[in-house]
């Protein structure tokens, strides 16, 4: 199933029903009685949280939505019939903003977390109740944008071909496409990790590079991913084939820096991969130099230094919560 992240639509709630017009004749009456009965209110648009729901991908397809129309008035005081909400149903951690004004309108974090986001027109007054019958009002109207930021407990991030997927696949159940070529994941995978009693969610997120705050490589569209997340496990080449160690790692903690001071300013286990390759032992003791920083070495591939990088995760977050 495609990742979908973002979507665009319309929403048009119901319009309330009219009031009705109507006179109860009799002969036992000197006069009509006014016994026109109130319109039903129209339906609402309501978007509800849901955890069985993970990707915006519905909304790719469906762009308008319409809550049903509240029914007229009927005579001998009969109140027309409320309209039906619409329910739109989107995944946890999923932004609505409102289209026009770029207004955040709440973000629903929260399985079964509502909001009403276009609000039904009420229902026409009878005459039974006013000498003045009224039509119904319009339902609100409105274009949204929807905006899905995984929540996640852990970020792992790192340039292409860090080892990301490999690591994920380690330490949790996840089992994202892994392949020795650059941007091999192509959307989010998360995995679920557990360390004694305690369970996290970790997110594997597709290679960033230089520029991502601006959107190359999609960067835009993917750190946005980690802005929940309580911690990132930063993951770096240490092997020093392809670039860099230290100029990889100094790049991508710019590219936060540039996106979101926030983001930046979270807590990270600096993690140094591929330590089975040539040159590692070297490149790792000039890469620590660099930071002064604690630096966990493994190699995930083989499965080695992971204990010691499951008990940091441990100590890490529980600091951070």
């Amino acid at each position: 199933m495609p990742f979908i992240d973002e979507a665009k639509i319309f929403v048009k709630a119901g319009n309330g029903g009219k009031g009705c017009k109507s006179f109860l004749r009799s002969r036992n009456l000197r006069y009509p009685r006014a016994n026109g009965g109130d319109g039903g209110r129209g339906g609402d648009i309501v978007v509800v949280a849901d955890n069985k729901v993970h990707t915006l991908l519905d909304y790719k397809y469906r762009q308008h939505f319409h809550a049903e129309n509240g029914t007229h008035g009927g005579s001998n005081n009969k109140k027309g019939a409320d309209g039906a909400d619409c329910i739109i149903k989107v995944p946890l951690g999923t932004c609505i903003s409102d289209f026009e004004t770029n207004h955040l309108l709440r973000d629903l974090e929260l399985d079964a977390q509502r909001l009403i986001v276009a609000k039904g027109g009420g229902g026409g007054v009878g005459n039974a109740k006013s000498r003045l019958v009224t039509q119904g009002k319009p339902g609100e109207e409105k274009t949204l944008r929807f905006v899905l930021k995984l929540i996640a407990d852990i970020g792992i991030i790192g340039f292409p071909n860090a080892g990301k997927s490999t690591l994920i696949s380690c330490l949790t159940n996840a089992t994202p496409k892994i392949a020795s070529y650059p941007f091999t994941t192509k959307a989010p995978v998360l995995g679920n990790l557990k360390i004694d009693d305690l369970i996290l969610t970790i997110a594997d997120l597709p290679g960033l590079i230089e520029g991502a705050h601006e959107g190359k490589g999609l960067g835009d569209r993917f750190l946005k991913h980690v802005e929940k997340t309580r911690l990132l496990i930063h993951l770096v080449d240490i092997s020093g084939l392809e670039s860099s160690p230290i100029e990889n790692y100094e790049t991508l903690n710019k590219e936060l820096k540039f996106y979101s001071s926030s983001l930046a300013s979270k807590p990270q286990i600096i993690v140094a991969n591929k330590m089975d390759l040539p040159d590692a032992d070297q490149n790792l003791r000039d890469f620590k130099k660099s930071v002064q920083k604690k630096v966990y070495s493994i190699s995930a591939l083989k499965k080695e230094g992971l204990d010691s990088l499951l008990k940091a995760i441990k100590e890490k977050y529980e600091k951070s919560v």
